[in-house]
């Protein structure tokens, strides 16, 4: 299953195309459930392998009064599937916007400190990372695409730090032995990411009328790693 949150159609059928891809799985073996045009339906987890959560336009740590009614319900819905995601230790993977929705439901501290802006940057697993079987067959330090406003600034108890990188020390951590959120987009591709810097101009990540600076930053060094968490996370929980 696939929650996404993008209200732009085009871009939301590009992550999904993405998420096909990299994963190595057929339309009929992935889900999609398109939160911010309707309310998340009952889920059967014991109906599922797993679930992916896409990157998303909002941001956990908006002030109250200045999130949407949608962004109010997405976030409510979310709390709700995480209580039962945790407590089963159900298969979980949130890229990017995992990290804000994962890290609340934990009691992660997540605001405003660690912004990156949209490019490339060098991340390194921790010990704990290089063990992880979500990891196998990835070096230690790889590249990865990021792009975001808000980040962990800390973890609580329950969460275990796999990776980090100089501008963001909370780059990927695992809750119990399935529940995992990343701060890169393990799905996107230089074409991916492309497409989202021009979709996502006004959305105060960059200066609309500074477009050649996202663009450059993302072309600076190839990033071919990440998406193998993907395959490898489909191969791992598909039944």
């Amino acid at each position: 299953m696939l929650l996404a949150t993008r209200a732009e159609d085009r871009v939301a059928d590009e992550e999904y195309e993405l998420f096909l891809r990299y994963a190595g799985l057929r339309e009929n073996e992935l889900r999609r459930i398109r939160l911010e045009s309707a309310a998340m339906p009952a889920l059967d987890l014991n109906e599922l392998s797993g679930i992916f959560v896409g990157g998303s336009p909002f941001n956990t740590s908006d002030p109250e009064a200045s999130k949407s009614a949608v962004q109010r319900r997405v976030e409510s819905e979310m709390h709700a599937l995480l209580d039962e995601v945790v407590e089963r230790d159900f298969p979980f993977l949130g890229a990017c916007y995992g990290v804000g929705s994962l890290g609340a439901h934990q009691g992660a501290t997540i605001d405003r400190t660690y912004g990156e802006p949209v490019g490339v940057v060098e991340v390194t697993l921790t010990d704990a990372g290089a063990a992880d079987p979500l990891t196998t067959g990835m070096p230690l330090a790889f590249d990865a695409f990021v792009g975001h406003k808000e980040a962990a600034a800390s973890l609580p108890a329950s969460a275990t730090l796999l990776a980090t990188s100089a501008s963001c020390p909370v780059q990927m951590f695992r809750v119990g032995h399935n529940v995992y959120a990343t701060q890169f987009h393990p799905e996107l591709d230089l074409e991916g990411i492309d497409s989202r810097i021009h979709a996502y101009a006004d959305y105060g990540y960059f200066s609309p009328d500074a477009l050649e600076i996202p663009l450059a930053a993302v072309r600076r060094r190839e990033v071919v790693h990440t998406s193998r968490m993907l395959r490898t996370f489909a191969e791992r929980y598909a039944r």
